[in-house]
């Protein structure tokens, strides 16, 4: 169970860095127009938009799985869940 916990911190801490990756470029393309995903691995090549989908996974992982990660990562208790 501790190895299964562990991986699951890996995943956690891999998906809030994608997204904060995420989060970066689209302030960047708001405020000034500038994709830096583009500017560093080319408009839609291949490492652009395998960094794309990963983005896009971590946020779907993320919006399903965020009430759990709290537990997970200091055994905080987990949010209450609405009906």
């Amino acid at each position: 169970m501790a190895q299964n916990s562990n991986v699951l911190k890996g995943f956690d801490v891999a998906a809030v860095i994608l997204l904060i990756i995420g989060a970066l470029n689209w302030g960047l393309v708001g405020l000034f127009g500038f994709n830096l995903v583009a500017a560093l691995f080319g408009e839609m090549s291949a490492i652009s938009r395998l960094i794309y989908v990963l983005v896009g996974i971590s946020a779907l992982y993320r919006l399903f799985l965020w009430r759990d990660v709290p537990r997970r990562l200091g055994g905080c208790a987990p949010a209450p869940r609405s009906i």
